[in-house]
């Protein structure tokens, strides 16, 4: 009899496996080791066929690895379910790009800048397809007509009126091979020593093949028409070197800046690089945006913050009545060097360059740039916690939003921003708005998020009811997204509110009752502590972090250990709203004498819906001596973050004796 296997756990199992394979793609990938980031990929695909941000991933890959086909058959498979998924159509039109299809990859980098108007992606997508196109297709006015290159078709048609007729009697046929010779094997013209020098640049380490592969098509004793063998050769030779001028013209068209001489540059001489402004300041500094955007994409915020400067140095350099729209371009490269800072950790030079784009945008009456300096602006402030001044800029964005999608996700920041600051009311407000926005875009992916907002918020508010049914809302969007992660969290969050209410209605007891019970409860212990514990006082500062969500709603369980014992595990609780984000909360306790304390034991029952916890430090006060023993955590107490332990011990770092304080 076969062994029953549960389908639940076996998934379980299966999911597990495929976020291990995923981690592993994405460090292969960030180490730019792309055909082990490739393998990881297909792994994963096997256990999710039709995971779209896996197909997106591995299409990335290929394109990296050269394989155009491969990456558009995988963007194209991102998007069979929703054709709207911004990053498979992003992907789509790149491999297109890739693959030479400049006309193709506009259109589809337009349908996703029409979704996604906020992406940057798009719109410097749409302006290097449309420069490929600009460039295979030339300038008229700069089309000249030589004589030269292949003008048998004329010669053909002199011939056929100066023909003469063929002389009577025999003459002998050719052979097939001679035929064949005559119609395959036509000398190409001689490339001049300045188009060598240019298909050299285009083809880099390539050029050595093309030039190995020019010399074995001259061999006649190798490549003898008269010979199966060798035609085959000349065949394989030939079709080498039409796949690396095919490569050249691809080239040639993808990258002008050094593929082609404009005239007006020969004219004007040689002159040094370094003083050299670019013939299109436009196309230049795109260029280099789109660089840089890529670098930050990619993880690598050094690298782009380097491109940036240097691109900021070149612009300067250049005369405010030579380049038009210079500032649009010194504004746009300020928010490329605050992006990159924020990655790096610097939030205050980050907010200085997002200050510079807000300036610049302000003078130059830009709506966009002023758009994008005051999401960035905001992003900066809610990472150090200043949640006050994020919701100040990203209120004052929100007039220039252009489309339900990004009003959507800019209310829903500002409601986590109140939520935080401990506006209850007004965080479920803007998470109602954020709803309302998702559901004009038709996106459920904000749906959900905005359901989960507004149910944090009414638990927060004591709305319990009312935070069942969000929550429950959000579950079902979970359960059709897929999103077994977020199923998971709204189901344990469910499961607490649920026992609250019941435990509620078996008592008999309205909210306000609970709480009176909890005091008189609290007030019984404390009591008994006085009476059996022992007449030492114990006060415990908890002092919560101050980074985004480091507040917790679970119970924090503490024990003081010192020389001569343990004060046991006591629950830390005042009756107030205690372990919000940035809080000190003091706590109060009866022990026996512990003489020294020693180290400390904390954490939490993991309870909640926000049970993850980032604590800053603990200091105990001996009421005795008034002594105060100082013990640092600043790290995270969740299952979701760091180490994901919500229990830490942590040893004594610092004593301050009453005489010394």
């Amino acid at each position: 009899m076969e062994e029953y296997v549960d389908p639940a756990k076996e998934r379980e199992e299966q999911l597990k496996l495929l976020q291990s394979y995923i981690g592993e793609s994405e460090d292969h990938m960030r180490k730019r080791d792309y055909q082990r980031a490739l393998e990881s990929y297909n792994l994963a695909l096997e256990i999710e066929p039709a995971d779209k941000n896996c197909l997106v991933a591995r299409s990335k890959c290929h394109l990296q690895l050269g394989n155009a086909d491969e990456a558009l058959r995988d963007a194209e498979a991102s998007l069979e379910e929703d054709k709207e998924y911004h990053k498979g159509l992003y992907q789509k039109a790149e491999a297109l790009y890739q693959k030479g299809d400049f006309e193709m990859a506009l259109v589809f980098y337009h349908r996703g800048n029409k979704l996604r108007p906020e992406l940057q992606e798009f719109r410097l997508g749409i302006q290097k397809a449309q420069e490929a196109i600009d460039n295979s297709v030339g300038d008229p006015s700069k089309v000249r007509l030589e004589t030269k290159g292949d003008l048998s078709f004329f010669n053909k048609q002199d011939e056929k009126k100066n023909k003469k007729k063929a002389p009577m009697g025999y003459s002998k046929p050719m052979t097939r091979q001679q035929d064949l010779k005559q119609n395959k094997r036509q000398k190409k013209p001689e490339k001049s020593d300045k188009e060598k020098e240019i298909t050299k640049q285009l083809l880099g380490e390539l050029y050595a093949d093309k030039v190995y592969l020019d010399k074995l098509l001259r061999d006649e004793d190798l490549t003898n028409a008269d010979t199966d063998s060798g035609n085959r050769i000349y065949d394989l030779v030939n079709q080498g070197i039409e796949y690396l001028d095919t490569r050249t013209e691809f080239w040639r068209q993808q990258k002008p800046m050094y593929a082609r001489k404009r005239e007006k540059d020969e004219a004007r001489g040689q002159r040094e690089k370094s003083s050299k402004k670019p013939h299109d300041p436009a196309k230049y500094v795109l260029k280099n945006l789109e660089e840089i955007d890529a670098a930050l994409a990619d993880g690598r915020p050094k690298d782009a913050l380097k491109q940036a400067q240097r691109t900021m140095k070149t612009v300067d350099s250049w005369k405010d009545d030579e380049v038009q729209d210079k500032n649009d371009f010194v504004a746009n490269l300020n928010s490329c060097i605050g992006n990159a800072y924020l990655d790096l950790g610097d939030m205050k030079k980050s907010e200085d360059y997002h200050k510079k784009d807000l300036t610049i945008s302000k003078d130059n009456n830009s709506d966009d740039g002023r758009s994008r300096a005051l999401d960035n602006l905001g992003r900066v402030y809610a990472r150090i916690g200043k949640f006050d001044l994020a919701v100040e800029h990203w209120k004052e964005k929100l007039p220039l939003v252009k489309s339900p999608l990004e009003a959507t996700w800019l209310y829903h920041e500002i409601g986590r921003c109140h939520l935080e600051l401990g506006n209850h009311q007004e965080a479920r407000d803007f998470g109602e708005k954020s709803l309302e926005a998702a559901r004009e875009a038709e996106d459920n992916v904000w749906q959900l998020n905005a359901s989960v907002l507004i149910a944090q918020s009414e638990v927060k508010l004591g709305d319990l009811q009312d935070a069942i049914e969000s929550f429950e809302r959000a579950l079902e969007m979970a359960k059709v997204q897929g999103d077994e992660p977020a199923q998971k969290a709204i189901s344990k969050a469910l499961e607490e509110l649920n026992q609250k209410i019941v435990q509620g209605i078996k008592d008999g007891q309205i909210k306000d009752e609970e709480e009176d019970k909890k005091d008189e409860d609290k007030k019984d212990e404390d009591k008994k502590e006085d009476d059996d514990e022992g007449p030492h006082t114990y006060i415990v500062h908890v002092k919560t972090g101050s980074k985004m969500t480091a507040g917790t709603d679970a119970n924090v369980l503490v024990t003081l250990y010192g020389e001569d014992g343990d004060s046991g595990e006591r629950k830390l609780d005042n009756n107030g709203n205690n372990f919000e984000r940035n809080n000190d909360d003091d706590f109060k306790f009866k022990a026996p004498h512990l003489g020294k304390l020693t180290k400390v034991r904390i954490g939490h029952d993991n309870s909640g819906a926000g049970a993850a916890w980032y604590l800053d430090k603990v200091v105990v006060v001996d009421g005795s001596d008034m002594a105060h023993y100082e013990f640092d955590c600043d790290r995270w107490l969740a299952d979701d973050e760091d180490d994901k332990q919500i229990v830490r011990e942590l040893e004594c770092t610092k004593v301050v004796t009453k005489e010394e304080s």
